[in-house]
């Protein structure tokens, strides 16, 4: 079975400003959007449950035909604190205008380390 990640950050407003997908199924051409429309549903699903529970970490989100939005093991917590870590160091790069696109070849590269490591 193959699997494949879609890790997105997305600004305060709602705007994509970094993308990677890992993992080892194969890529389609139509990928990035099918990410980007499950990720906003999967937003608006995250958004109305924020104000019904306390909760930090939410299990499964959402459902779209095969895929799922989901947090399926524990190694996704270290992973989002890593990760939490290298975007504060993105911020506070003075050249760095917040909520830009993150084209840091040197993030990418540890991002998608991380993902190998716990995903």
């Amino acid at each position: 079975m193959t699997t494949t990640a879609c890790f997105i950050i997305v600004s305060r407003n709602d705007i994509p400003i970094y993308e990677a997908e890992v993992g080892s199924a194969g890529k389609k051409e139509d990928a990035a959007q099918l990410h980007q429309f499950i990720l906003h549903a999967a937003l608006d699903i995250v958004q109305d449950i924020a104000w019904t529970t306390s909760a930090m970490f939410l299990k499964a989100i959402d459902r779209f035909n095969d895929l799922v939005v989901s947090v399926n093991d524990d190694g996704i917590k270290s992973f989002f604190q890593e990760v939490h870590e290298l975007y504060i160091k993105i911020l506070l790069n003075p050249l760095y205008l917040p909520g830009s696109r993150i084209t840091s070849s040197h993030f990418d590269a540890k991002v998608r380390a991380l993902a190998r490591k716990y995903l």
